[in-house]
């Protein structure tokens, strides 16, 4: 319901609480909020030499075990020659701290941009190019994961999860905004296939665009960042995820969500050039347009079960009156990308075979 605290503000404290700061000997001049996520609160902080960092402040999904795999993950990419944010133990020694019963942990600062849309083609293949490295990088990652969220890309028990809320919150000041719009993403999601039967590979789990880091002088990317994600699914969830973000105009949150196809090209292109091809099978790849489906729809039932907890997801003040009126306008947008997916799926799966084919 309305009024729940913010776990996780979009607009953090300017400084982190001393005893964090004091986990890694960081001083607290020079330290600033980083805005823009949806999930964890970030700040760039400097140490007594000048260098950078990102500190974070989990959100409360992640347990703190998830920074062991954080650091073993990005260790086998910089062995493997990819530039990634790397985990910075406490002077203690840890991965991580606890403070008021939330993980904090701190990794080194990538140079460069970070864009929450894509801007051209060249834009949209050097991100898939990136991707596709990250993935052919992972392809031999063997080690179990420390911590795994239970109801990672589970899309039926997401679209659960919308039903209960929508039972449950009927006292909320927005449910009759809500309801028909759970029931319009219900009967979209009951149209989907499964992916269950694909193979499961190491994914980055939430590659959005804002999770690309770019150089400052051009599209080139150059590291996938907030590695909280990372663990094992089909390639077609994260390919789906990647293409929703990457290929759709418009914000994740504005109205006329569609597929931009040149960037959708652009997009397969880069990851077949950057390694993917070699690490998936044909029917992995055919399943690439089903998957942007499933995810859209997937963050649409997201969002739209948020309108009514209110306690997920950052929200815009500056742009939307409520977070639930800030969710309605995330899971109505994502709702009609999945659409013009299904209206479009045969022109565009023929585009994505041919574009990953060379």
């Amino acid at each position: 319901m309305q009024g729940v605290p913010d776990a996780n503000a979009p607009h953090p404290p300017a400084t982190p609480p001393t005893t964090v700061l004091e986990a890694w000997d960081l001083p607290a001049a020079g330290t600033r909020p980083l805005t823009g996520g949806l999930m964890n609160a970030s700040w760039l902080v400097r140490d007594e030499a000048g260098r950078r960092f990102v500190l974070q402040r989990l959100h409360p999904v992640f347990d703190g075990r998830v920074n062991i795999d954080v650091e073993a993950v990005t260790e086998h990419l910089a062995a493997r020659g990819l530039p990634t944010p790397r985990l910075v133990r406490t002077r203690r020694g840890e991965t991580w701290v606890e403070h008021a019963g939330r993980p904090w942990r701190m990794l080194t600062y990538v140079e460069g941009r970070t864009e929450h849309v894509v801007g051209s083609p060249a834009m949209a293949e050097a991100a898939g190019m990136l991707l596709g490295r990250f993935h052919h990088a992972l392809r031999d990652y063997a080690r179990p994961m420390a911590f795994e969220r239970p109801e990672f890309h589970d899309t039926p028990r997401y679209l659960r999860r919308l039903v209960e809320a929508v039972e449950r919150h009927r006292d909320h000041p927005d449910w009759d905004e809500v309801a028909p719009l759970s029931e319009a993403i219900l009967r979209e999601a009951g149209r989907l296939p499964s992916l269950k039967s694909l193979p499961r590979r190491m994914i980055h789990g939430d590659p959005k665009i804002s999770n690309v880091r770019f150089a400052q002088d051009g599209p080139r990317a150059v590291a996938m960042v907030d590695l909280d994600t990372v663990g094992r699914a089909p390639l077609a969830v994260e390919l789906g995820d990647a293409l929703r973000s990457w290929c759709n105009p418009a914000r994740e949150d504005a109205e006329g969500a569609r597929v931009d196809e040149d960037l959708f090209v652009a997009a397969l292109r880069g990851w077949a050039r950057g390694g993917g091809r070699e690490v998936s099978g044909p029917e992995e790849r055919a399943a690439f347009v089903t998957g942007l489906r499933v995810i859209s729809v997937e963050l649409a039932a997201r969002f739209c079960t948020d309108a009514l907890e209110e306690r997920y997801f950052a929200w815009d003040p500056s742009r939307f009156a409520t977070r639930s009126e800030h969710a309605r306008q995330r899971a109505r947008s994502q709702l009609a990308l999945g659409r013009a997916v299904t209206r479009a799926q045969g022109r565009l799966e023929r585009l994505a075979a041919a574009a990953m084919a060379g």
